[in-house]
């Protein structure tokens, strides 16, 4: 059988139905990981809220984390992600979003989901709190190991850093600029363009100076001339 396709007869939808987020609060987080990460991981396909299929004979296989990164795949759009359409390549990097509902038992399932299918790093934000957990598949034992300390540490996959502060996704992009929201690059956007409005008008007010001092000058010079003098005659020692 080809293993690029799935049975015809089995259905693979590309919504499972549930809501992406619940609160705004864990929206807001989502929107913000996954737009931060889709402007500097250029070399890869990042997506949010959005169904991975594992097995093309068992529809049931399958997750919707809340941002994931894959790696080697093309960016382009799709209705779900499907392993077997994509050369067998499991998004390496998975991020969760905790909600109200979320149980530990449940986010332990969707750990041993993503790795058992090939994950090499998973986060958990925990928007109420604006703490992250975090595990990272150990490269001489393959087994995924929880990291000791969130704060300050560095994705080896996305080169990301992670920090902390209450009620806040903190995160800073490889060159060192932090995560931001569409409104905070809004509002940096707005003050940068109000810098360079003042900025236009405190050089076409210095130009307008230096005009008016060059009419000054004219015009002393055309009293001279009228007055029979030379205003360019070197002044008397």
């Amino acid at each position: 059988m080809n293993t690029t396709t799935a049975d015809p007869e089995l259905d693979f939808p590309d919504s499972d139905g549930m809501p992406m987020s619940e609160n705004t609060r864990q929206y807001d987080a989502i929107v913000a990981l996954k737009g931060n990460i889709d402007a500097f991981a250029l070399d890869a396909f990042v997506a949010g809220d959005h169904l991975i299929y594992v097995d093309r004979r068992d529809p049931t296989a399958r997750y919707a984390p809340d941002v994931y990164v894959a790696f080697g795949r093309p960016r382009g759009h799709r209705g779900s992600y499907k392993l077997w359409e994509e050369a067998n390549v499991f998004p390496q990097v998975v991020f969760e979003v905790l909600g109200p509902s979320n149980t530990d038992a449940e986010m332990e399932e969707k750990r041993r989901f993503y790795f058992g299918h090939g994950a090499e790093e998973y986060y958990e934000f925990d928007p109420e709190a604006g703490t992250w957990v975090g595990f990272v598949v150990n490269p001489g034992t393959g087994a995924p190991e929880p990291v000791r300390e969130m704060d300050g540490h560095a994705s080896p996959r996305l080169g990301m850093r992670f920090g902390f502060r209450p009620l806040e996704l903190v995160a800073f992009r490889p060159d060192g600029t932090r995560f931001r929201s569409f409104q905070e690059l809004n509002d940096l956007a707005e003050a940068e363009k109000q810098r360079a409005e003042a900025e236009k008008q405190r050089a076409e007010a210095e130009k307008q100076r230096a005009d008016a001092a060059v009419q000054d000058n004219d015009r002393l010079r055309a009293m001279l001339r009228a007055a029979g003098l030379d205003p360019d005659a070197p002044a008397p020692g």
